[in-house]
């Protein structure tokens, strides 16, 4: 008998996958609206996080400064994007 650990029967499943493709449908379809709307729910949920004392994310950035500044540059962009056809 070895020390190996068991293996799951099930096979795995890529729900993450469904999901980044509804992300993406949704922002395709919705344009920088769900983009801002994304970025802002991101903020939210990273500040809150950052204030119940996470410092480290396993977003790529890790440090979550890092993560919310992103995510800043990306609602910024997303408003450019929405404002920017109204005054040219």
């Amino acid at each position: 008998m070895s020390g190996a650990a068991p293996r799951s029967t099930e096979p795995y499943d890529p729900l993450r996958l469904c999901v980044y493709a509804t992300v993406a449908l949704i922002a395709w379809l919705l344009g920088p609206w769900a983009v801002l709307g994304f970025a802002v729910l991101g903020i939210a949920g990273y500040a809150r996080a950052r204030r119940a004392g996470l410092a480290r994310s396993k977003c790529l950035l890790r440090d979550t400064r890092l993560v919310l500044a992103y995510l800043a540059l990306i609602a910024a962009g997303a408003v450019a994007g929405i404002v920017l056809p109204f005054t040219t």
